[in-house]
């Protein structure tokens, strides 16, 4: 698979197979994705990753658990603004009406997500974490990590969903896994293989012309 090709074809996936992923195929993609962008080589990403009894038993965790009051950090701020928040009402508009759930079937959305509890279904589950001294910079570092590692896994016809969802649920995750306080768990990774039957995989998303975002200056 050509790079653009797995640009192209990653999409946050929300129902995977119940279909295990091998270890060695992790730690091979983990291992190649050690070689991803970090400024001053600080390297400052770390995760923990979770199959099996040792999933189960997290998220079993999470269900009994609150969301933390106050959270660690803010995900959603953008979504203050008129125009951030239209973004978000749109693929929330598509992907809820893929799965033809109504916006006042207010249980069914529920439902939906505390699914994002149990990571959609899938067999794998990587927790992102880093020291919490690490300032926006190392959190680009981090990000670049991780695209990498989505990039690899579509290389090998594996699917992801990126989870910041799983930051709001971040010192019940710390506690459960024996993390320092310390530490911010920034996000989840789920990893599996994508139900290709399922319509909420195969919503059409949105993107923004790339002239709204992007200035050329300087060309001929």
């Amino acid at each position: 698979m050509k790079v653009s090709d797995a640009v192209a074809t990653r999409r946050s996936v929300r129902a995977f197979l119940d279909r295990p992923v091998p270890l060695e195929t992790l730690r091979r993609i983990l291992d190649e994705a050690r070689m991803a962008p970090s400024g001053c080589n600080y390297q400052p990403w770390e995760a923990v990753v979770l199959a099996g009894p040792a999933l189960k038993a997290l998220q079993d965790t999470l269900l009994a658990a609150k969301p933390d009051d106050p959270q660690e950090y803010d995900w959603s701020a953008p979504g203050k603004e008129p125009k951030y928040r239209a973004r978000l009402q749109a693929v929330g508009a598509a992907m809820y009406g893929a799965m033809q759930i109504d916006r006042a079937d207010k249980a069914a959305r529920a439902d939906f997500t505390t699914s994002n509890l149990r990571s959609f279904g899938a067999p794998v589950l990587l927790l992102c974490h880093f020291p919490k001294f690490m300032k926006e910079a190392q959190w680009s570092d981090v990000g670049m990590w991780l695209q990498t590692i989505m990039l690899l896994l579509r290389e090998e016809g594996l699917d992801t969903c990126p989870q910041e969802f799983m930051g709001t649920y971040g010192r019940t995750i710390k506690a459960h896994l024996g993390l320092s306080d310390d530490t911010l768990l920034f996000c989840g990774l789920a990893i599996g293989w994508r139900d290709e039957t399922d319509p909420v995989n195969s919503f059409q998303r949105e993107r923004v012309p790339l002239d709204e975002q992007v200035r050329f200056l300087g060309f001929d």
